[in-house]
């Protein structure tokens, strides 16, 4: 069984001054690939800086909706350099966080609304973030019609309404651990009505650790228990799950090679 993580943070403080023990860990649990994801300056250069390194990873760039209010013309300039780079697959993590609110919303939306037509303009898929923002995160990318290019909703948290609403808009859905929480009834619903070719998983590793180990330190490695979460939910293996979302993430990020 191979796994793709498609969205997790060996960039942060927590796993940056040990990356060959958790790539270790994640390989004892099947999990073979990552995306790097970055969300301000320096994590965009680590998580290029660890896609270089490691063959088994690629790199994700771009400004979180946290740290929107500090994206200006030069941080632009670097972050279109940054995604011309080989490893570098998409632009995210972007989108709207209404709650956290460390940046105003207003600043949110022009700094994702920019950052989703660079994407277009360079051909690159988007990685998604919405917080307690689903419909204007909604409108931004139905007003920028991003079918050509695609991107996924990541950590997906909607009911199985938005769900639908975000699959008309060409977008693919992925699961992190709280498709394992016992009570999160409204994305156990979601995770069944997703169609397989849409379908991604990830850890989002060091937050939202699934069961059995929830409540501690996420990492890469638990997106193998994402994955049995997942099956569970589909009411099929989770080999099947881990080859179709495997698949699902190289033909998003448009990686060739194994």
């Amino acid at each position: 069984m191979r796994i793709f993580d498609s969205h997790t943070h060996l960039n942060s403080e927590e796993f940056i001054n040990d990356v060959p023990k958790y790539l270790q860990q994640a390989k004892d649990l099947d999990v073979v690939r990552m995306a790097i994801v970055g969300s301000n300056t320096q994590l965009n250069a680590d998580a290029i800086k660890l896609a270089e390194t490691y063959p088994e990873l690629v790199a994700i760039v771009g400004w979180h909706p946290e740290d929107s209010k500090n994206y200006n013309a030069a941080t632009e300039k670097l972050l279109i350099e940054q995604l011309q780079k080989p490893k570098v697959v998409a632009l995210g993590e972007i989108g709207l966080d209404y709650h956290w609110d460390t940046s105003p919303q207003d600043t949110q939306r022009q700094v994702f609304a920019r950052q989703v037509a660079i994407a277009k303009d360079m051909g690159l898929p988007i990685s998604v973030h919405n917080r307690d923002a689903f419909e204007d995160t909604y409108k931004i990318l139905k007003a920028a019609d991003i079918r050509d290019t695609g991107g996924v909703m990541h950590s997906f948290n909607g009911d199985p309404e938005w769900l639908k609403r975000f699959l008309d808009l060409g977008m693919h859905i992925s699961y992190s651990g709280v498709a394992s929480f016992k009570h999160a009834d409204e994305v156990h619903e979601s995770v069944k009505q997703t169609p397989a070719d849409v379908l991604m998983v990830e850890t989002d590793a060091p937050y939202l650790t699934p069961e059995p180990y929830r409540g501690k330190q996420n990492e890469p490695a638990f997106t193998h228990y994402v994955v049995d979460a997942v099956a569970k939910l589909r009411e099929t293996t989770p080999a099947a799950i881990a080859a179709q979302t495997y698949q699902n993430a190289k033909d998003l990020f448009k990686i060739e090679e194994d």
